[in-house]
């Protein structure tokens, strides 16, 4: 019997050791530096792993950081779809909603509290607590009329404009995005699917950009355009910012600069590539500074020249979140069910 159970734990010691197999190339880029000018970053692939037969993640889809500074973020495994960490990388909590296809996460600060819009690919959009409490829902478009019969509808994201409008990005779906107000009552959509200046590929995600103290405006992705077109807060198109080689996900705005992962960039024939994301920042005027895990922005003419992934550091950029120190922590879709990098400026 003493020898049965001894060989019963060592294949379950065994079998533990291989399910936490690490990612060695992930290993081999601790430490590195990556980025441009004056933004560059040391690699840290350690910072936020955990024991993932206790918290498994599948994809790291999207962080936010608190007014605490704790690390909020979100996974699709069922299990724990939010995990939050304080800056060092320490567990502090997980909750869940049960969703196994949980894609956008989006804070919103109302004053006498902070609550979060969680998206899943499934059709639900649930804004929830910090601690996971289901505070409100948004119907489906299409148990309300708002859309036809067979429309597609696979949200991807949110944003809340400061006047307490909600838009959500339908990115898998149909391309559009929906304006509602904060009593939840529809406005209007816009955008689409197609070619034209203010139609999308892949509307992936959505930000209020209000940098120089500007009248907000909506920053949407389209991400098969390699691109983000800014409009109106009524949905009427301004411009395109387009970043070549790059299949950006949602924009992110902290101080005066733009960031976004970037989930495959053109580099094999200048098509889509697996394992070939990195991070692009934009200035305040929109060009662009710095490619983490890229190649170094280059204009000719005033025209943005290919970016594609350099050094493989990162598989899939899915989402970044920025801290008070300008540290990046970026999440990753498709990574081997890696938890999030941090990329710590210096």
């Amino acid at each position: 019997m003493n020898s049965r159970r001894k060989f019963i734990q060592t294949t379950s010691l065994l079998g533990l050791a291989m399910s936490i197999k690490p990612d060695f190339s992930l290993l081999a880029a601790q430490d590195q530096i990556l980025g441009h000018g004056d933004f560059k970053y040391k690699v840290d692939a350690k910072w936020g792993n955990l024991d993932p037969n206790k918290v498994p993640v599948v994809n790291c889809h999207e962080m936010v950081m608190d007014r605490k500074g704790r690390m909020i973020m979100l996974t699709d495994e069922a299990k724990n779809n939010v995990i939050i960490y304080d800056q060092s990388g320490k567990l502090l909590a997980t909750w869940t909603l049960g969703l196994d296809r949980a894609h956008g996460l989006s804070l919103v600060d109302e004053g006498d509290a902070e609550y979060l819009w969680v998206v899943d690919n499934g059709g639900k959009v649930i804004k929830t607590s910090l601690d996971g409490k289901v505070v409100a829902e948004i119907a489906s478009p299409l148990s309300t009329g708002i859309y036809e019969e067979k429309m597609a509808w696979v949200p991807t994201e949110t944003a809340v404009a400061p006047n307490g409008d909600l838009y959500i990005a339908d990115g898998y779906g149909s391309q559009f995005f929906l304006q509602y107000d904060k009593d939840g009552n529809f406005i209007r959509k816009f955008g689409g699917r197609g070619n034209q200046d203010a139609q999308f590929s892949t509307a992936h995600g959505i930000a209020i950009d209000q940098r120089g103290g500007k009248a907000p405006t909506l920053l949407c992705t389209s991400r098969g355009h390699n691109s983000f077109k800014r409009f109106t807060m009524d949905g009427e198109y301004i411009e395109t910012i387009f970043l070549p080689g790059a299949y950006v996900c949602r924009p992110v705005i902290h101080g005066e600069n733009l960031y976004a992962g970037v989930c495959w960039s053109r580099l094999r024939y200048l098509e889509q590539t697996d394992n070939s994301g990195f991070v692009t920042i934009l200035d305040k005027s929109n060009k662009v500074v710095s490619n983490p895990g890229g190649t170094a922005p280059e204009y000719r003419n005033g025209e943005l020249q290919l970016m594609v992934q350099k050094e493989p550091v990162f598989k899939h950029c899915h989402d970044v979140c920025i801290d008070q120190d300008e540290n990046i922590y970026v999440c990753q879709w498709n990574a081997g069910k890696s938890y999030p990098i941090k990329l710590t400026r210096v």
